[in-house]
């Protein structure tokens, strides 16, 4: 007789991240109200048929006031971890490197940015899908 082991597989979460470099070569990270950890910004889709490129300029309006310069986006990795703030989560996470238009500022669910060289981040408590996965790509 065979017996299979049940395979426990955490919720996922997908979103698209974006990668802001200003011209020093930092990056921005973005902390939402009541995180402890800062992420890049970005978000889920909504609707669920969003494209990717929809999906930052409405999250990149809504959260940080700038405007995505479209033909600016280019992929740079498709990556997964434990989501930062919804614990039991999955984070799968399509980045692309941007540039915008317009001033950053924190506002709607954010409550604060941090520019960082992503080749060393210091003290900053940066979440998992970040520090692993995107900003080792940027520190080259």
């Amino acid at each position: 007789m065979v017996v299979h082991a049940a395979v426990s597989a955490a919720p996922v979460i997908r979103i698209v991240a974006a990668v802001i470099r200003d011209s020093a070569g930092r990056t921005l990270l973005v902390r939402k109200h009541g995180a402890a950890v800062f992420q890049q910004p970005g978000g889920k889709r909504d609707p669920a048929d969003e494209d990717d490129l929809a999906t930052l300029a409405r999250e990149l309006r809504e959260e940080l006031g700038c405007e995505l310069v479209r033909h600016s986006a280019r992929l740079l990795c498709r990556a997964s971890a434990p989501a930062a703030n919804e614990r039991g989560y999955v984070v799968e996470a399509e980045v692309y490197e941007v540039a915008v238009d317009g001033e950053i500022r924190a506002q709607a669910e954010i409550a604060e940015l941090c520019w960082i060289d992503p080749a060393a981040p210091g003290d900053v408590p940066v979440a998992r899908l970040s520090r692993e996965h995107i900003l080792p790509k940027l520190g080259r």
